[in-house]
């Protein structure tokens, strides 16, 4: 039996970056998954980094990890919680992979002495990256996301790439989406088109003619308008689509649907146009979202807080969570590095729960300290993610085990008690990566924890990326106190989850739980930490 063509959806961008190629690209991917056909979304990305896992959090946002540990970009975890299913290695593509497995193979001579080039080097490590996916997986339809902007020097070979995949695989099995801006200018009270066409010509420069154009605006665009480009940009009546501003990014999906977006990719693509998507739990999730009967007001205490991107897992999985609760949470952005013993008071009086957020690195970790001590004195719920968890420790170790010059050696490795260390193995490890727990590991609850409630099951499988651990020498001392140790890695020992016991919510993962949480699926840690927010604020 021949084996079926999978068919390829390319998303490119122009006129400006940061118009939610990554949103559009997941919405669609709903809305063809919502209709029966397997879907994966994979995102190129035209930076000469490997990966985001040393990129600051400034300059690209969170960075987001896959079950099998590979760092990546944020807009893989859009994918995850829209189509609620995994996304791995081979769903992110940097141009620092692309090169870096081109010139390993001419090192090894794979390449027989040939000069080494972009076309057909370069461009055949994209092809053969992009068709990646549909060897691993069987599934109908394979969305790619070109990150940046059309006419951008990095994408060019990107660009060319799936110039030649379309070529090479026949027009039926490929669509190009070009996500556009529509600019209002005010003075005039005009939209102008201008700058979209610019962009498809520019395009059409580069030998690709796209099918269809999602043009974001903040005022509808008029039929005559939606005609005009049609018409200017040499493509069908009928795919040009709107994507207005949208209140929240759950609505884009409904807003598409509305126009036929998926219907009209299908067509494209010549295939079978199935059952209408069926959106039925889409819509009560974003309905209990939009209309919540409770409000909390959650502490959001981190380093990155002046680019909320840099914890978007996190602040989704609130989402998640509070629409199950039927609840809005608010967060409180609240920046470590400004809490002192004077203000600490001040600034979390008015908060029924409070998040210390993960992190690498010194600056702020006296603040996030400080957050702990006054929830755990104050009986307020907290929830410690990653570094957040190891603060937990530091301050128990502290203030309630007399432990005064306990530190992370991440920080000070010459303190007299690292209740967080480096395992043995990871100590002469000098390249940063090398030395990371990544992806998802083994975690045994402990019978009877509160944890093992709330998951409802001992043994869970959750996602890491941190370096440090905590130091099984100072089990006991910490056991003994009600401090409890209360999920293990079942080959390593190492410590996962902590709790206190004297306390209505006060627990620490070492693991990222927020990677894990979709639209379908709210993960139950933040949902029980919610509810306690709940309760905290009823009493």
């Amino acid at each position: 039996m021949e084996n079926k063509q999978t068919k390829y959806i390319f998303v490119t961008g122009g006129v400006t970056s940061s118009l939610g190629k990554g949103i559009v690209a997941a919405s669609l991917g709903l809305l063809l998954k919502s209709r029966g056909y397997k879907v994966t979304i994979q995102k190129l990305d035209p930076y000469i980094n490997v990966d985001p896992g040393t990129l600051n959090p400034y300059e690209h946002g969170e960075c987001y990890v896959t079950e099998d540990g590979a760092e990546t970009d944020l807009d893989l975890g859009h994918y995850e919680r829209f189509l609620n299913q995994a996304t791995s290695q081979a769903n992110n593509v940097t141009t620092g992979k692309i090169y870096q497995s081109v010139i390993e193979k001419e090192r090894r001579g794979d390449y027989l002495g040939k000069t080494v080039q972009i076309i057909p080097h370069i461009t055949n490590e994209i092809k053969r990256r992009i068709k990646m996916l549909s060897r691993k997986g069987d599934y109908d339809i394979i969305i790619t996301e070109i990150g940046g902007t059309v006419g951008d020097i990095e994408s060019l070979p990107y660009i060319e790439a799936i110039r030649q995949l379309r070529w090479d695989i026949g027009e039926e099995n490929c669509l190009f989406i070009h996500l556009t801006l529509v600019p209002y200018l005010a003075a005039s009270g005009e939209l102008k088109t201008k700058p979209t066409q610019h962009s498809v010509r520019y395009l059409m420069e580069s030998g690709i003619q796209a099918d269809v154009l999602v043009c974001r605006t903040e005022h509808e665009l008029p039929k005559s308008l939606l005609s005009k480009l049609a018409q200017f940009c040499n493509v069908k009546q009928g795919s040009v689509i709107q994507c207005l501003d949208a209140k929240t990014i759950y609505d884009v999906p409904l807003m598409l649907q509305e126009q036929n977006f998926d219907k009209i990719v299908l067509e494209g693509l010549h295939m079978e146009i199935k059952e209408e998507a069926d959106l039925t739990n889409w819509k009560n999730f974003l309905h209990k979202h939009k209309n919540p009967e409770n409000n909390v007001k959650i502490a959001l205490v981190g380093k990155y807080v002046s680019l909320q991107d840099s914890y978007k897992s996190i602040t989704e999985a609130f989402t998640h969570a509070g629409s199950a609760l039927d609840t809005r949470v608010e967060v409180e952005w609240i920046y470590s590095g400004d809490l002192d013993e004077e203000n600490i008071q001040n600034k979390l009086k008015n908060v029924d729960g409070i998040l210390i957020a993960p992190g690498f690195g010194d600056r702020g970790l006296n603040g996030k300290i400080l957050a702990c001590r006054y929830a755990r004195e104050n009986g307020i719920p907290l929830f410690g993610i990653c570094l957040g968890m190891q603060m937990m420790v530091l301050e128990f170790a502290r203030n309630i085990l007399g432990l005064e010059e306990a530190e992370s050696a991440e920080t000070n490795p010459t303190t007299p008690h690292p209740v967080i260390s480096l395992m043995d193995e990871q100590k002469n490890v000098t390249n940063k990566g090398g030395t990371m727990r990544l992806g998802n590991w083994d975690c045994r609850l402990k019978e009877g924890s509160k944890i093992a409630e709330i998951y409802g099951t001992k043994e869970i499988k959750e996602r890491h990326r941190h370096r440090y651990e905590f130091n099984n020498e100072y089990y006991d001392d910490f056991d003994r106190a009600a401090f409890r140790l209360t999920g293990t890695n079942p080959d390593t020992g190492l410590v996962e989850t902590v709790e206190y016991d004297n306390h209505p919510f006060y627990i620490g993962v070492q693991f990222h739980p927020e990677y894990k949480s979709t639209v379908a699926q709210p993960h139950p840690l933040f949902i029980e930490f919610i509810k306690a927010a709940l309760e905290y604020k009823k009493n």
